[in-house]
């Protein structure tokens, strides 16, 4: 339940953490846990999907020593933003300090400098916390090394909304070669598009409110949305084949109404296609007024007693 609402008042709130495969946007895994639930306590299963090779790419919650060594240990990679509280100091050969002297040597950066891949971007080395996350089991962590060798870069980018902004980000990607800074950072960039894939979830598909009052039916519930939504995108990716365009330019909305109403034989319609527009700016607005009454403040039962006690003073 939501913090602040008075018993009987609200609805149960549940914690959504999704993973999505960035080439088709299917729907790989999505676990239900309590509302005040963290990401990183539900990482393990999202990892169990994750193939040698494979990258994932999250917010800034995953960009600690934890989650970039078990990837590290699973042959996969992490491309990720640097967390807030970290800091991130570019000066060659400078100081540092391990985590655990925060204390004593305030402002100095926790990861030792080891080279220099280029303007303001690095190698350095992330030591392994003193403590166990409580999402780790103690017998993975024992066979993480005391220090992992990560890459840190930064990069001023401009969007059409927010201006000029400074990303700084932590990858195990560490060949600047291979996979170049730019690259990184638009690759980091391009998992907004997750926001796209959980808003047809949430709004298009109508997941924003479920309705099994049960944890076990609602899970069924989700995997009922999953289901469809990944026939959707089933439907998107052979009209982006047959069409000859990238996936996300199908329109998921048109793909929609065309598997509800399909009929058995009928051939696969054209989709529409969405026109690129990468500097598209949409406000987060909602033209629908709400009706105009208030919000429950009081348990229902209590509500209907003053209605009753109005009636007897009538």
């Amino acid at each position: 339940m939501p913090g602040g609402v008075k018993p009987g008042c609200g609805f149960p709130v549940t914690h959504l953490l999704a993973l999505f495969n960035a080439q088709n946007g299917l729907l790989v895994e999505v676990l239900a846990a309590p509302a005040r639930r963290g990401d990183l306590a539900d990482v393990p299963a999202l990892l169990e999907h994750l193939q040698p090779g494979d990258i994932l790419v999250g917010d800034e919650s995953f960009g600690g020593y934890a989650v970039l060594a078990v990837l590290q240990h699973q042959h996969a990679h992490g491309v990720f933003p640097v967390p807030h509280n970290r800091i991130v100091d570019f000066t060659p050969q400078r100081a540092f300090s391990r985590e655990d002297q925060r204390d004593t040597q305030p402002g100095v950066a926790h990861t030792r400098w080891l080279r220099q891949l280029g303007h303001r971007d690095q190698l350095v080395e992330y030591f392994k916390p003193s403590h166990i996350p409580p999402w780790i089991d103690p017998a993975l962590w024992a066979q993480l090394p005391d220090s992992l060798v990560v890459r840190e870069l930064r990069r001023m980018v401009y969007h059409p909304l927010t201006g000029t902004r400074e990303l700084t980000t932590v990858t195990t990607l560490l060949d600047p070669q291979a996979y170049p800074a730019r690259a990184l950072t638009e690759l980091r960039g391009a998992r907004w598009g997750v926001e796209t894939n959980i808003r047809h979830l949430k709004t298009t598909l109508k997941m924003d409110m479920l309705h099994c009052r049960t944890p076990d039916g609602v899970r069924k519930e989700l995997c009922i949305f999953a289901l469809v939504y990944n026939l959707v995108r089933a439907v998107m990716l052979e009209a982006a084949r047959r069409q000859k365009v990238p996936i996300l330019r199908i329109s998921f909305a048109d793909a929609l109404p065309w598997l509800q109403f399909v009929r058995r034989g009928e051939d696969l319609a054209v989709l529409l296609v969405i026109p690129q527009r990468p500097q598209r700016i949409e406000p987060r607005v909602q033209k629908r007024r709400d009706k105009e009454y208030p919000y429950m403040t009081k348990p229902r039962a209590q509500y209907k007693n003053d209605l009753h006690k109005c009636k007897k003073i009538a």
